[in-house]
């Protein structure tokens, strides 16, 4: 029986570690050719290695998968540019790209440096953006010319930036841009046979444990042999989105956490009322508008959905 993903040719960004070498590791196990890319920094974006990404790529070729690696940094849009090129130049196409590449500088506003914005905004949003931005012009050239690729996008976006986090809004910006993004993206490559969703994961990373301390104990839970918050129950929702098998799902925010699977719908109207074809006034709005606010549902928040999934 042949693979859920046997030909493809798949890039998967910040592959080094966690959600990422899940991905890049399961994509590998569905027949997917890989390009792991990840620099090698710390969680906070500091330094540069490339045993990571060199490691995933030897445990991957360990079970006869074939990979190779990549240390583009993806806010660069040079290096991202090259990355796509070596994927098509190696294996002769790119059909997947999941772009997971992310790090932490958290602070709050008042306090946050323009260098820690501009380092988790390039990083998460301007690089989702490069890989992005390569890639599709690739995917819509090979359209043209006659080459119907099938191409697949999984972007990463946060609850922090879908629900709001005190002390990320660097990085709840960016992942609440990634998923407009992914939504954008989608309604503009759909022409050229290019699905683009967006995966808001709940897991165990070095962003959620060495970042946050205080999330490492509580991500430690187990349903008996079930680890709750392991980033490898990411990796099969991804190489779905990413197979053909997804098609027709498009510009679409999947949640996972644990055993459970949210559809997210972004903003949308809870209420409305006219002001009987007049301008309206301050003085008119004040009830008005607090009544609106009054009568909307509640807000969720970031731990709505580890209740909703008995994870606390």
């Amino acid at each position: 029986m042949a693979k859920l993903l046997e030909g493809k040719v798949a890039i998967v960004t910040g592959a080094g570690r966690g959600i990422g070498k899940a991905e890049a590791v399961y994509l590998a196990q569905q027949g997917a050719k890989v390009v792991v890319n990840d620099f090698g920094g710390g969680f906070d974006g500091e330094g540069k290695a490339s045993g990571p990404a060199q490691e995933v790529v030897e445990e991957i070729q360990a079970f006869g998968g074939e990979a190779i690696p990549n240390f583009a940094d993806v806010s660069s849009f040079s290096e991202t540019k090259e990355m796509v090129d070596t994927a098509i130049s190696t294996f002769g196409q790119l059909n997947i790209l999941v772009n997971n590449a992310g790090i932490l500088r958290d602070r709050m506003i008042f306090s946050m440096t323009e260098e820690e914005w501009d380092r988790v905004v390039g990083i998460h949003l301007k690089g989702t953006f490069n890989c992005i931005r390569h890639a599709c012009s690739y995917w819509r050239a090979e359209h043209k010319a006659g080459n119907v690729l099938h191409g697949a996008i999984v972007n990463t976006a946060s609850d922090a930036g879908l629900l709001g986090n005190p002390g990320q809004s660097n990085y709840g910006a960016a992942k609440a841009g990634i998923a407009a993004l992914t939504m954008i993206a989608a309604l503009e490559m759909g022409r050229y046979g290019v699905r683009c969703n967006c995966l808001a994961p709940c897991a165990r990373t070095r962003l959620t444990t060495d970042a946050t301390p205080a999330f490492a104990q509580m991500m430690e839970k187990r349903w008996g042999d079930f680890d709750v918050f392991a980033p490898e129950n990411m990796a099969p929702v991804v190489a779905y989105l990413a197979s053909d098998m997804a098609d027709g799902i498009n510009g679409e925010v999947v949640r996972v956490l644990a055993d459970r699977v949210w559809l997210l719908r972004g903003w949308h109207t809870t209420g409305t009322v006219a002001n009987d074809k007049q301008r309206w006034t301050p003085e008119q709005l004040d009830p008005v508008l607090k009544k609106l606010v009054q009568d909307a549902p509640p807000r969720e928040d970031l731990t709505t959905p580890f209740k909703d999934a008995g994870a606390i």
